[in-house]
């Protein structure tokens, strides 16, 4: 038996094992392509036109709206407001109309709404176009969640989350240096302001993504009509995953049964709606503003944030990465608590820090977007033991909204834009108790898990293959690897 090498060892810990047959290879190289192409590139182009407002707040458009006190901070509640808002609509609406149009449509509007955002001229109508980008906006991110959910087994999703969720910081830090580049290159021609060039190139950019999509975007494998993919293809990808109830599709008034009555909703729409709150120091740019208030310079407050980005993405890369290769959740949903906790029980101490240790808290704060594939990797998985598409849409889309009535009066009740100088003593005090709420939290889903995953064993136990004292997290996989045996060995 000959060695391993280690290229291949780099890229089994990188994204896992490979399928044993050519033809699951294939379907799975196709859908990384074109589903985790289209997805990560538009959440890309999502967070980098929610970032330039930022950015753009401390590069001259503060004074030229003649923006006050705590506008920023509303205008980023108003985003958040129609973000909340388009939450269930648009999880309902991609049961209709296919997602392949769905989203591609909603980037055009989004991208549209950018540009329009370089013509304003006062607070609110800066308002109104951030209150519709928000309602738009509000279709990838779950949306997102549901598709990987739909395509790929249980111990493939948490690595395609966790670079979905990357991008997304990608974008951020991508705003950083896209704004300085403009800032010093683009600012005053056509008698425009470097911001507002900013905002016009973000739409520009944004258009070919939605071409792509409504190109190349394969919808659900139940419906998918991609001309990529041969009869064998669409096959193999219904018969790997659990089995799908075409029911499960129908949107009608049991949609509420089947959601806001069940003990998963809640565990799961509670769980995110905490767990996004572990992101406030990065989520409300705590740094940026106070290096507004400590007067750095416009190059330095568009720079120096990136590094919270960059640790982001590895944070979450690695925690995606263990997720899959572990099949644990829990022990690294606890790590991440406790890194925030230490971050903030340090920066109570805001008088007795130099300016050095401030920015190290702060960048460390950047681990707290590893708790994404966390939460939504475990959500997918639990979810999908169950046979309603409708439901795990709008329990993901849920979650996602609950999150963001949340991240709508944080914000202002803890971390205003007038306590940037103080060093947010109330957000510290709040981010250690969320902590704690979400270590406890994570005990009743971690119960949940192993609830439905025995009841689901159960359930499937007659498939071929599968040992019925097989006990493991991930057993999932198992019964669908002998499912597809059983199906080949039929044909």
């Amino acid at each position: 038996m000959g060695s391993v090498s280690p290229l291949h060892k780099l890229k089994v810990l990188v994204w896992g094992e490979s399928a044993e047959s050519a033809l699951e290879r294939k379907l799975v190289r196709k859908i990384d392509f074109f589903i985790l192409t289209f997805c990560c590139v538009s959440y890309f182009f999502n967070y980098l036109d929610r970032a330039a407002v930022n950015n753009a707040y401390v590069s001259g458009m503060k004074e030229e709206l003649n923006l006050k006190g705590n506008d920023i901070t509303l205008l980023s509640t108003i985003l958040t407001i129609g973000y909340i808002i388009g939450q269930v609509p648009h999880a309902l609406a991609i049961h209709i109309v296919p997602p392949r149009v769905w989203f591609p449509a909603m980037i055009i509007v989004w991208a549209g709404l950018t540009m329009c955002m370089a013509a304003c001229k006062n607070f609110t109508q800066m308002a109104v176009c951030r209150f519709f980008q928000g309602l738009i906006e509000a279709s990838t991110y779950a949306g997102t969640q549901y598709i990987i959910g739909s395509w790929y087994k249980p111990a493939e999703i948490g690595k395609r989350v966790g670079l979905f969720s990357a991008c997304g910081q990608a974008g951020t830090m991508f705003a950083g240096i896209m704004m300085t580049a403009v800032y010093t290159s683009m600012d005053g021609l056509g008698g425009m302001p470097g911001w507002k060039w900013v905002f016009v190139l973000c739409g520009i950019i944004t258009m070919p993504i939605a071409v792509f999509g409504f190109c190349f975007f394969p919808d659900l494998p139940e419906t998918t009509k991609a001309p990529y993919l041969n009869a064998a293809e669409r096959a193999l990808a219904i018969s790997r995953l659990p089995p799908k109830n075409l029911e499960g599709h129908k949107i009608g008034w049991s949609i509420i049964k089947r959601t806001i009555l069940t003990k998963n909703f809640w565990l799961f729409v509670i769980f995110w709606g905490f767990g996004g709150l572990l992101e406030s120091y990065a989520g409300y740019t705590c740094m940026l503003l106070w290096m507004k208030t400590a007067k750095y310079t416009v190059q330095q407050n568009n720079q120096y944030p990136l590094a919270i980005n960059g640790i982001a993405i590895a944070s979450t890369l690695i925690c995606a990465m263990t997720l899959d290769i572990s099949g644990k959740r829990y022990p690294w949903g606890l790590l991440v608590c406790g890194i925030q906790a230490i971050t903030a029980i340090v920066l109570l101490f805001w008088n007795h820090l130099g300016a050095g240790a401030k920015f190290a808290m702060f960048y460390l704060a950047g681990t707290s977007y590893a708790i994404q594939p966390i939460v939504f990797t475990w959500a997918n998985i639990v979810l999908g033991r169950f046979d309603d598409s409708a439901a795990r849409a709008v329990t993901l889309y849920s979650m996602n909204g609950s999150s963001s009535v949340f991240f709508a009066f944080w914000g202002v009740c803890f971390y205003p834009a007038v306590d940037a100088k103080s060093g947010y003593r109330n957000g510290a005090i709040a981010m250690i108790a969320v902590c704690v709420f979400m270590s406890i939290w994570m005990g009743l889903i971690y119960m949940q898990d192993r609830k439905t995953l025995k009841t689901f064993n159960a359930e499937h136990s007659h498939l071929e293959g599968v040992a019925p004292e097989a006990d493991s997290v991930e057993r999932v996989d198992i019964v669908l690897d002998a499912k597809q045996k059983a199906l080949d060995a039929k044909n």
